[in-house]
């Protein structure tokens, strides 16, 4: 499904490359296609338009820019900002195409591109990274179930040893003690837990 057909709001993009043609060549035909593009013409640019509240939903990036590489922002997008983005390069020699995979490169595209061949990369990355955004989302809510699991636990633990309980009456007088208290059954844990602590 292309950007211009979508119902939900167009996607952002930041473009950054030091070439101002490309920049402006590419920048035309994403917005044609749909898109909204902010434009940097190199990585400190980029920076400062991150650090300023932009945050796209894709970043394509240049790799070799004068100054700062855009390897260097890639690692940026990726550890502090959690940006996906697609890598673009005039080279494709195995060091750079690996280095791009480290730094969590969606796509890596060898120059000269053009707007049809980029579109269904961009397409593809923003479906890989919202693959990817909800299998951490799911990662984050069983960390935090299997904290409270483990939490809960030790206040059975504890109930069993100062009431001298087996593991289920332990439970059941926990569970019962949160009906009455009317909280939840991890919040008198924590409780039980620090009381003890």
């Amino acid at each position: 499904m292309s950007p211009s057909n979508s119902v939900s709001s167009p996607r952002k993009l930041l473009l950054v490359d030091d070439n101002r043609l490309v920049l402006a060549t590419l920048c035309r035909g994403l917005e044609s296609a749909g898109y909204v593009v902010v434009k940097a013409e190199s990585v400190a640019e980029a920076e400062d338009l991150l650090a300023g509240g932009i945050r796209p939903d894709l970043a394509i990036v240049d790799v070799m820019m004068p100054e700062r590489n855009g390897l260097e922002l890639a690692e940026r997008l990726h550890n502090l900002d959690h940006i996906p983005f697609i890598l673009l390069t005039a080279m494709a020699d195995a060091h750079t195409v690996e280095q791009a995979s480290q730094e969590g490169a969606m796509a890596y595209l060898v120059k000269p591109v053009d707007v049809p061949q980029l579109a269904p990369a961009i397409e593809a990355a923003l479906a890989r990274a919202a693959d990817l955004q909800g299998l951490r989302k799911v990662q984050r809510q069983l960390q935090t179930a299997l904290e409270a699991d483990r939490e809960i636990n030790v206040a059975i633990g504890i109930v069993m040893v100062t009431q001298g309980l087996g593991r289920t009456a332990a439970f059941d007088h926990l569970r019962k003690t949160a009906r009455a208290r009317r909280i939840k059954l991890l919040a008198l844990a924590e409780e039980l837990i620090a009381a003890v602590g």
